[in-house]
């Protein structure tokens, strides 16, 4: 997912042979990226939704989510020491509410409003809490 005025990074990415979604409503939060990548998807079993500025999460986390997904859970979240990260997957059975999201908060309320069908996995990944927001963020 990427914003219009960001044509180095959709360049870079096509080469890759990754396909393209330009979210029309970039500027009302990071909700209207998730509902518009699920738009452009609508026959897929499921979704991963990781975040661009967490690139420290480990692949075989990234598996062991879709993993889960596969296995008939609906949503899963990684968890390191009892704490919750990030990527978290959503079976397609949430189509519509994450099509429907807006604003900066993601599917935080899919997540507490289904708290009873989150499945935690357990993982040994501190990429799965590592938030690259400025490049102070990138000293280790």
């Amino acid at each position: 997912m990427v914003v219009r005025r960001d044509s180095r990074l959709t360049d870079v990415l096509q080469t890759l042979g990754c396909e393209i979604v330009i979210n029309e409503k970039a500027e009302h939060g990071m909700g209207t990226s998730i509902a518009a990548g699920v738009a452009a998807t609508p026959a897929a079993s499921g979704w991963l939704i990781a975040l661009g500025d967490m690139p420290s999460i480990r692949v075989d986390t990234m598996v062991a989510v879709v993993d889960a997904l596969r296995n008939g859970a609906r949503i899963v979240v990684p968890a390191m020491a009892g704490k919750r990260g990030h990527p978290v997957g959503f079976s397609a059975m949430y189509a519509a509410r994450l099509q429907s999201l807006a604003g900066d908060i993601g599917a935080r309320e899919i997540i507490m409003a289904d708290a009873n069908f989150v499945e935690e996995i357990s993982v040994d990944d501190t990429g799965i809490f590592a938030d690259i927001d400025r490049p102070a963020d990138l000293k280790v």
